[in-house]
Order: C-alpha cells, then sequence, then structure tokens
C-alpha cells in the first residue's frame, strides 16, 4: 500500500469516527473513556483490574460514597461516560445495567469521619472499602485523581479525570453517584427543608438559606466552613 493511500485510510477513518461521534450527539471535545489502560495491564500479566472513584467531596452534607467496579468487557455496558457529562436519566439507566451485570462494590466514610480525619483522606477511606468489599480482589486498581490512597495495599495507578478515560473508573463513578443520590434521598424524607432529593447535600442557595433558617443536622459536616461558622458564630 502507498503512501496517498495510507493517508487517504487515515483521512477516512477519522471521517468515521468524527460522523460517529456526531450521530451518537457527543460533543467534538468530549473524551470518551475507553479499555487502554486496562487493555495495556492485561499485556503485562494482571488478569483482575478494578476502577474505583468517589463522590461527595463537595457538599455541606452526607456521607462521602465510592464504588469500586471490576473490569470485564463483556458485562460493561456501552454509553460510559463522565459523569458529570450524562443526564439523571442516563445515569440511571447506566447505574442499573452495571450493578445488574458486573461486580462491584461500595465504600462510605461517615460525616463523623471526615470530620475527623478531613474529607480527602474519608474519600481514601471510602475507596479502599469499596476495594475491599469486592467479590474478588484485583491484582491492578485504577484510581480517579491525582492520588492513591496510602491506605491501599493492591498496586495501584492514578488517573487524572479518570471517569473520563477508563471505562472501568467511569463505570464506578456512575454507581458511586447513583448510590449517594439515594442515601441523600432517603436523608430528605427525615430533613425535608434542606433539599437535599434535589441538591444531593451541595451548597445550592435553597440548602443555604434553610441552614439560615432552619439550623444544623446531624448530617451536616462540622469541619466545613460554612457549617463551622453557623455554630460557632458570636
Amino acid at each position: 500500500m502507498g503512501l496517498n493511500q495510507t493517508l487517504s485510510l487515515s483521512r477516512l477513518l477519522k471521517l468515521l469516527m468524527w460522523l460517529h461521534r456526531c450521530l451518537s450527539g457527543i460533543p467534538a471535545t468530549m473524551t470518551i473513556p475507553d479499555d487502554s489502560h486496562e487493555r495495556a495491564l492485561i499485556s503485562q500479566g494482571c488478569k483482575l483490574i478494578a476502577g474505583v472513584d468517589e463522590v461527595g467531596r463537595g457538599p455541606l452534607a452526607g456521607p462521602v460514597v465510592a464504588a469500586a467496579v471490576l473490569f470485564d468487557p463483556a458485562t460493561l455496558p456501552d454509553g460510559l461516560r463522565d459523569s458529570k457529562a450524562l443526564s439523571k436519566k442516563k445515569l440511571a439507566a447506566l447505574s442499573e445495567l452495571i450493578t445488574a451485570n458486573c461486580r462491584y462494590a461500595i465504600g462510605e466514610a461517615t460525616v463523623e469521619e471526615i470530620d475527623e480525619i478531613n474529607i480527602l483522606r474519608a474519600s481514601h477511606v471510602a475507596m479502599c472499602r469499596a476495594i475491599a468489599a469486592l467479590p474478588e480482589q484485583p491484582e491492578h486498581v485504577l484510581v480517579d485523581g491525582n492520588m492513591i490512597p496510602k491506605d491501599l495495599t493492591i498496586p495501584a495507578s492514578a488517573i487524572i479525570k479518570g471517569d473520563a478515560k477508563s471505562v472501568s473508573i467511569s463505570a464506578a463513578a456512575i454507581v458511586a453517584k447513583i448510590w449517594r443520590d439515594r442515601v441523600m434521598c432517603d436523608l430528605a424524607q427525615h430533613y425535608p427543608q434542606y433539599g437535599w432529593d434535589s441538591n444531593a447535600g451541595y451548597p445550592s442557595k435553597s440548602h443555604k438559606e434553610a441552614l439560615r433558617d432552619f439550623g444544623v443536622t446531624p448530617h451536616h459536616r462540622r469541619s466545613f466552613k460554612p457549617i463551622h461558622n453557623i455554630l460557632y458564630q458570636e
């Protein structure tokens, strides 16, 4: 095959990929997660790989939740994306497929733990708990972010914006997001004035107004500045 033919094929492949993204409604700037990180580990001899991600570092209330998902291309659904780029309906549908067909586990760190050891360490505790709860322990873990939990004893790689790059991390992020949203919806039944069923504990305008009007609940993170200021205002 000549150089011109090779270039023509390359352009054709790029055109086909562009058409696929357009027809799928995928923005041209969106990164689609794939299994290249997992495949690279498999080529090095790893047989069991997990992706892990956490949700809930920013809210003023509720636990931080992590999910871990074992990589299996036969069970992971199509359509995985960065969870922040998906609609609630799509997130829920993907989460249902993942939890029905994949091997996964959930880990949480409580509000009390967040206040005691700080939110970063608590999110790492939740990740370690999710990994430990998997039905089989992986040989390697792909971790979303730029840090590997210090208590994780399994070999691991940190991937910045991993939920947009790795299908295993993407699946974990989606499951963690839906799981935590449901936890907050349950808590909202007991504290409806804070709107946790819609804001998931994040500092929305209505949430901050409710804090001003009704005060702090046992589920609020006292180490977070807005809550601390309410509790210790002069």
